[in-house]
């Protein structure tokens, strides 16, 4: 995923939902450090959420996982305030949507928060395209004008041709589309999605994944997304939340969290992952130095190979643009016979992008007698991999070596 990251478009500052008509006792004895089980035993409160502060990007995928009972439904749903906080400020573009009155809140709902269920939540006497369109309805859209947006909307999750069909004569994924679009329909700046996918089979399931990754490499919305998969929050997030006991545990990318758990906890969920799919190229490379002018000369490289103990350096343009790579020997009779770098630069040696899974260089990285390359999308060299540092990142992260089996 290639969106950029931006500033914050929801700030959550010390929020707490108490279920229960004694929320002040609760808070109270959660402030002398009772846990969740003393509190209910005391008081007959139940802690769904404590000293939440969270900060969740513009144009991220975000993803709150947990096991059952963490909270992060919960969580989810005070963000819209179908579950009202018991305090704390939730702010949306700069407004505190935990104090909107009726009025203003359906106001944002409307049209700055789409919501996914997982049991998709369809109007089964409506057709698929009055379904998409039931938010615009709601927002009083002229007849015409909504059911178009509707088309189009469906199209983009591609369900064209499928417009007058009933809920009951879709699939599951077939629904979960239906419910998408109708979220997608009124354009919000928010899709809060829970547990979306969670009820679908392990292959429709992918898919639906594949095209939320599409939709969004288009769109570029924030997604707020709910799940206790952890397989499914390393494949979607940008960032993970998970949670505990109604507590934020930890928050970091898919590779922070796996590489360095907050925690005992944290390192007991992710325990068992292959950490060759979640690695990538940018957290195994070393950094490119040295590199070479272009218009340097043979005697330059040697140099700068002789003083890193290196047989092999890559050659650089304007902008760090990657050119190719020299190797010693080369340079040593370049040397002896006057020629440039240009004349003795070797192309087509590996290269990767920053975010190939680690999954897909060990082969490369094995066989090749050259370092891979680590460039970017304008082909500026950002790092390098040789055999020895991808080894001893796997080795640190706990990943089997599958060295031996190339």
């Amino acid at each position: 995923m290639d969106q950029e990251i931006q500033k914050p478009k929801l700030v959550i500052n010390s929020l707490y939902k108490i279920f229960g008509k004694r929320p002040k006792a609760a808070l109270s004895l959660l402030e002398m450090g009772r846990s969740k089980e003393e509190i209910l035993e005391k008081t007959g409160q139940t802690v769904g959420l404590q000293a939440i502060d969270l900060e969740i990007l513009e144009g991220e995928i975000f993803v709150i996982m947990g096991l059952s009972g963490s909270g992060k439904s919960t969580l989810l749903r005070c963000l819209n305030r179908l579950i009202p906080p018991t305090s704390g400020k939730i702010l949306l573009d700069g407004i505190d949507i935990a104090s909107l009155d009726e009025a203003a809140l359906r106001e944002i709902r409307r049209k700055k928060l789409g919501m996914v269920f997982q049991n998709f939540a369809l109007l089964p006497h409506r057709s698929v395209v009055e379904n998409v369109a039931f938010g615009l309805e709601v927002q009083e859209i002229p007849e015409s004008e909504r059911l178009e947006k509707a088309r189009q909307t469906l199209e983009m999750v591609g369900l064209s041709g499928y417009e007058e069909s009933m809920p009951d004569q879709l699939s599951g994924g077939m629904k979960q589309r239906v419910g998408l679009a109708r979220a997608l329909a009124s354009d919000p700046d928010i899709l809060l999605m829970d547990e979306a996918f969670s009820a679908l089979d392990p292959i429709i399931r992918a898919g639906m994944q594949d095209e939320l990754l599409d939709l969004q490499n288009a769109l570029n919305k924030t997604i707020v997304f709910v799940t206790h998969d952890l397989d499914e929050a390393l494949k979607l997030g940008n960032r993970i939340a998970l949670m505990k006991d109604g507590r934020i545990i930890q928050v970091g990318t898919p590779e922070e969290i796996l590489t360095a758990p907050a925690d005992a906890y944290v390192a007991q969920f992710v325990a068992g992952v292959d950490m060759t799919r979640v690695l990538t190229a940018e957290g195994v490379m070393k950094p490119p130095e040295p590199t070479v002018w272009i218009e340097s000369g043979p005697r330059v490289a040697l140099k700068l190979m002789e003083e890193h103990g290196i047989s092999s350096i890559f050659a650089v343009g304007k902008g760090k643009t990657l050119k190719g790579l020299i190797v010693v020997e080369d340079a040593v009779k370049a040397a002896k016979e006057k020629k440039s770098l240009a004349e003795i630069l070797i192309t087509g040696t590996p290269v990767a992008a920053p975010d190939t899974p680690v999954r897909d260089l060990i082969g490369t990285v094995a066989t090749s007698q050259y370092p891979v390359a680590v460039v970017d999308a304008c082909n500026r060299l950002r790092g390098v991999i040789i055999r020895g540092s991808l080894l001893g990142a796997l080795a640190i992260s706990g990943a089997p070596d599958e060295e031996e089996s190339t």
